[in-house]
């Protein structure tokens, strides 16, 4: 009988599959290969469908309607704001404005009650607990058309249709459920011996929540108010319902989604496309700012909700 002493490299590199260490890992590392490529491939193709749109709304709002009606992404042959000034002219400077000053109280309204309501609900346990919180979350599956008739009526009982405390109360109640849903999962994932401490120093309710659990879940409020942000510049359906002229003495306090499409109903039969084109471009601009902005900061709250 013959014995074939083999080296120990040998020895080492062989399986009892038939092949060696490195033959069994190259499929798992193909695989990694392509599953990269085809994860950066489909976010490529996506970022393209994005940016083209944005890019071609931004161009034609220094074109001439001639330059518009021919190719899309062609340069314009001058450069020149004269667009942006009759856009403003033909009122969406007072439509920015109206938004403005609806956004800049429902959005903090939304994020101090939404914030005390999902940490009240993640750090006090009480009898309807429970109830509550899905109270909350089944806003978040009620389709607003659903409740545009009877919120009209409601509004109206009050005496604040085309009014900018009744549009910001609505936006308020329209953004709970999320802000709720987002910070209640934030809040508890938050260490509770920092909370005991507090509690055992004799710090009162309040004082915990402000001065900190808030500081703690910054990234987390940058992140749902970036959200809110984004959804409540760009509703339509509910201003469309709630600020309408009552008698023709009322003021008209469209907000910007409603300005464009006054400004394209007003053009009628001349078609003024640059004017159209450069009022959108106003309406996007602040949004885009905000995003790039704040995108760290979204990721970083998005993420350590996830991890923790």
């Amino acid at each position: 009988m013959t014995t074939v002493i083999k080296a120990p490299g040998e020895a080492a590199a062989e399986r009892p599959g038939g092949g060696t260490g490195d033959e069994r890992r190259r499929p798992g590392r193909s695989e990694g290969v392509a599953l990269n490529v085809f994860s950066h491939g489909f976010l490529a193709v996506w970022a393209v469908l994005i940016v083209l749109p944005l890019l071609w709304l931004a161009l034609g709002s220094f074109k001439t309607d001639a330059e518009i009606g021919g190719s899309a992404l062609s340069w314009p042959s001058n450069w020149h704001l004269d667009a942006f000034g009759r856009a403003w002219d033909k009122g969406i400077g007072d439509y920015f404005a109206n938004t403005l000053i609806v956004m800049a109280f429902s959005v903090p309204l939304t994020m101090l009650f939404g914030s005390m309501a999902a940490y009240v609900l993640a750090r006090y346990p009480f009898r309807g607990n429970r109830f509550v919180y899905y109270f909350f979350i089944s806003g978040a599956m009620f389709p607003v058309f659903l409740a545009l008739v009877p919120l009209f009526f409601m509004v109206k009982r009050f005496d604040m249709l085309n009014t900018y405390q009744g549009l910001i109360l609505v936006y308020v109640a329209y953004s709970m459920p999320f802000t709720v849903f987002f910070m209640h999962a934030f809040f508890r994932t938050l260490p509770t011996a920092v909370h005991e401490a507090a509690v055992i120093d004799g710090a009162s309710h309040t004082r915990i929540f402000f001065q900190v659990m808030v500081p703690m879940a910054k990234p987390g409020l940058i992140s749902v108010a970036i959200f809110n942000t984004l959804g409540q510049w760009n509703q339509y359906i509910l201003p469309t319902v709630l600020m309408q002229p009552q008698t023709g003495s009322d003021p008209e306090r469209y907000l910007l989604t409603q300005g464009l499409i006054q400004l394209q109903q007003q053009q009628g039969y001349a078609t003024d496309l640059p004017v159209l084109f450069a009022g959108v471009t106003i309406a996007m601009i602040p949004m885009l700012v905000v995003y790039l902005s704040f995108q760290r900061q979204i990721q970083a709250g998005l993420t350590s909700a996830t991890l923790k």
